[in-house]
C-alpha cells in the first residue's frame, strides 16, 4: 500500500499557505504595535520631561521630608528642636517631641474627617441612584431605541471624563466654599463611573427572564425590575461600596479646592511647614481609609454571599 505524502494533496498546501500568511500578517500586525507604543511612550517622555535622570537624582531627597519630620523642626527658633524622640513619645500637649503634641487638635481633625466620610456617603448615595436610573436604558441589548442609548452612553462619559477637583472648582463658584461644591463635584463623577460598569454588567445578564415577562404582557419597567435587576444587584453593590472607598479619599483633595473636608486644614498646614500637624492629618486619613474598607470588604461580601 502506497504511503501518500500530505504535501502532495492540494488542500493541505492551500492549508499551509493561508496559514502562513496569517502568521505573517499577525507578526507584523504585532510589530507595528510595538512600534506604535515605544514610539508614543518616546514621545510622551519627551514632552513631560520624563527622565530616569531626574527620578535618580530625586529619590534621596524624598527621605528629607520624613528627616524633618522625624529628626528636627526647622521653624522653631533658631535652634533645631527634634520633633520625634523616644524619650518624650507619650508626654504632654506642649512637648514637641510626644505623639501628643502631633494630635492636640484632634477634635478638628476629627470633626473634618468626619464631615468627609459625610460627603462620600451622600456623594455616593446620588451617585450610585442616578447611575442605577440611566444604566438601563444605556444599555443596548435591553433598549432597542439607539439613539437613546448613544445619548445615555456620551451623557455617561461626559460625567465620568471631567475630573473632581474641576467640578469642585467650578461648583465652589456659585455654591461658595464648602462640602457642598465637593458633594456635588463627586456625585456627578461617580453617576459616570458607576453607569459605565452597571451598563457593562446590564449587557452580560441572561435575557430569558426578560423574554418570558415581555411574553406575558410585561412591561419595559416590569422587565428591567424584575427580569434584570435580580441578576445585576450583587454587582451593582459590591461596584457601589468600592466606589464610596475611592469616593472617601477623592473628598479629602476636595478641599484643595476649597470644597470642604479635611483637605482644606491639610492645605493650610502644608502651606504653612507645620510637619507634624501634616503627618497628624495624614495618619488620621490613613486610619479611617483601612478601617472603612475593611468595614466594605465585609459589607461586600455579606451582600454578595446573600444574593448568589
Amino acid at each position: 500500500m502506497t504511503q501518500l505524502n500530505p504535501t502532495d494533496d492540494p488542500a493541505y498546501r492551500l492549508f499551509q499557505q493561508r496559514f502562513g500568511a496569517m502568521r505573517r500578517a499577525r507578526s507584523t500586525e504585532t510589530a507595528l504595535t510595538v512600534a506604535v507604543v515605544v514610539l508614543v511612550f518616546v514621545v510622551s517622555a519627551v514632552w513631560t520631561e520624563f527622565s530616569p535622570t531626574k527620578i535618580l537624582e530625586g529619590m534621596p531627597r524624598i527621605g528629607e521630608y520624613f528627616g524633618k519630620l522625624l529628626s528636627i523642626e526647622p521653624t522653631r527658633g533658631a535652634d533645631p528642636v527634634p520633633v520625634l524622640a523616644f524619650g518624650h513619645i507619650f508626654g504632654g500637649t506642649k512637648e514637641p517631641q510626644s505623639i501628643a503634641y502631633w494630635f492636640y487638635r484632634f477634635d478638628v481633625y476629627a470633626r473634618l474627617l468626619w464631615q468627609t466620610v459625610q460627603m462620600a456617603i451622600l456623594a455616593t448615595a446620588m451617585g450610585f441612584a442616578a447611575a442605577a436610573v440611566l444604566c438601563f436604558p444605556a444599555t443596548g441589548t435591553l433598549l432597542r431605541l439607539r439613539p437613546v442609548v448613544f445619548v445615555l452612553r456620551r451623557l455617561l462619559e461626559i460625567l465620568r471624563t471631567i475630573p473632581q477637583v474641576v467640578l469642585a472648582f467650578i461648583f465652589v463658584w456659585p455654591f461658595g466654599i464648602g462640602p457642598l461644591a465637593g458633594i456635588l463635584a463627586i456625585a456627578i463623577h461617580t453617576t459616570g463611573a458607576l453607569g459605565k460598569l452597571f451598563s457593562e454588567l446590564n449587557e452580560n445578564a441572561d435575557l430569558r427572564a426578560v423574554e418570558g415577562i415581555q411574553s406575558v404582557g410585561g412591561s419595559w419597567l416590569a422587565q428591567m425590575r424584575y427580569g434584570v435587576l435580580p441578576q445585576v444587584l450583587p454587582g451593582f453593590l459590591s461596584y457601589g461600596l468600592l466606589r464610596f472607598e475611592i469616593n472617601v479619599r477623592s473628598s479629602t483633595i476636595m478641599g484643595f479646592v476649597g470644597a470642604g473636608g479635611i483637605g482644606m486644614e491639610l492645605k493650610r498646614t502644608i502651606g504653612f511647614n507645620i510637619y507634624e500637624e501634616v503627618s497628624a492629618i495624614c495618619i488620621l486619613i490613613l486610619l479611617v481609609v483601612v478601617v472603612l474598607d475593611l468595614a466594605s470588604e465585609r459589607i461586600r461580601h455579606r451582600f454578595i454571599g446573600h444574593f448568589v
